[in-house]
């Protein structure tokens, strides 16, 4: 009889201990534990995060962040933090959002476009990635990198096409850079290295050409036609005389810091700068913006036409009026100009 009850005690005993067990294994493991209401929820893990630096960001989306604790630690979670940007979606238990986060690096969709200079691009990529601005420049901006990739600070800023990528959150500055060298490279093919060729260019110097007809024009369908215009005047030694070039030598001086531009003047073509094609014949040494993919196209599918100049059309704002003689060009100007004056735009 006395047996019987310390069997039976034990057997009580271990259904009690069995009871918790289960429980345990159910809050743990088994019952859904989120406290949002969207379907989905995103946490973004540093690289070298420790285990408190993600429990806060997990905190606000739990039901109950003890027992993500007790299985975490189990799983050892806690002292094998992944980087990187996480999925939760709604009604997940512990065990699954452990499993997303420890091995589900999830893509970004990263996407710039017409960056005007290095650090703005910079800018617009630390905004989308782990990888701070700072970092990010002196990526890019790697003399060691540059040259040995036939780049100059100069020229730097037409190794970023302009697109959509797909990167993981925690990519480093250094892995951005070099990724966009394998785009850039994936879009010079022969077929295009040829094409610069036969113009006489090297893909630098059409993408510095791409940058001056894209600050003419956003339209594609006519970049081709002032793609034209401008091979045209470098065939014959013609200055270029673009009117861009004359507002980015001119926003390099202290004097037309935090202006804008919208008139170009006399005394803009003064500026003394290797970017006044004015001044100085053939291309400016580098960029003046970054261009569209279309702009590039322009350049190396140009129209071929005997057009020399080119005018703001006042009639139809954004295109141009062409002109094959200097006195038809100067007709089309002067309408533009008369344009501008009875709008107020005097500089």
């Amino acid at each position: 009889m006395y047996i019987k009850k310390i069997l039976l005690a034990i057997l009580i005993v271990g259904l009690i201990v069995a009871a918790f067990f289960a429980n345990f294994v159910y809050k743990a493991m088994l019952k859904p534990n989120t406290a949002f209401n969207n379907e989905t929820a995103y946490i973004f893990v540093a690289s070298g995060a420790n285990y408190q630096e993600v429990r806060s960001q997990l905190e606000p989306l739990l039901e109950d962040i003890n027992s993500f604790d007790d299985l975490a630690e189990q799983k050892k979670y806690t002292s094998n933090i992944k980087a990187g940007r996480f999925e939760i979606k709604k009604g997940m238990t512990n065990n699954d959002i452990i499993n997303s986060i420890r091995s589900r690096n999830l893509p970004i969709k990263l996407s710039f476009n017409n960056q005007e200079t290095l650090e703005k691009l910079a800018g617009r990529v630390a905004n989308q990635i782990e990888a701070d601005s700072l970092s990010i420049l002196a990526a890019m901006k790697d003399s060691t990198f540059l040259v040995d990739n036939n780049f100059k600070l100069e020229t730097a800023l037409g190794m970023y096409l302009p697109n959509s990528y797909e990167f993981f959150w925690n990519t480093s500055a250094e892995a951005f850079r070099d990724r966009m060298l394998k785009e850039y490279n994936r879009f010079w093919t022969p077929e295009k290295i040829k094409k610069a060729n036969d113009l006489g260019l090297t893909p630098n110097q059409v993408i510095t050409l791409a940058s001056i007809v894209h600050e003419e024009s956003k339209r594609a369908t006519e970049q081709p036609r002032i793609a034209g215009v401008y091979l045209n005047r470098l065939r014959i030694g013609m200055p270029l005389q673009a009117d861009p070039t004359l507002k980015f030598a001119a926003y390099q001086l202290p004097k037309y810091k935090n202006t804008v531009i919208k008139r170009v003047l006399n005394v803009h073509k003064d500026i003394d700068s290797p970017y006044n094609t004015y001044k100085y014949r053939g291309l400016p040494p580098g960029l003046i913006a970054m261009p569209d993919i279309s702009a590039i196209n322009a350049v190396l599918n140009y129209e071929k036409h005997k057009y020399l100049y080119f005018a703001a059309d006042a009639k139809r704002l954004g295109y141009h009026k062409f002109a094959k003689n200097l006195a038809q060009h100067n007709a089309n100007a002067r309408e533009y100009q008369r344009y501008l004056t009875s709008q107020g735009i005097n500089r």
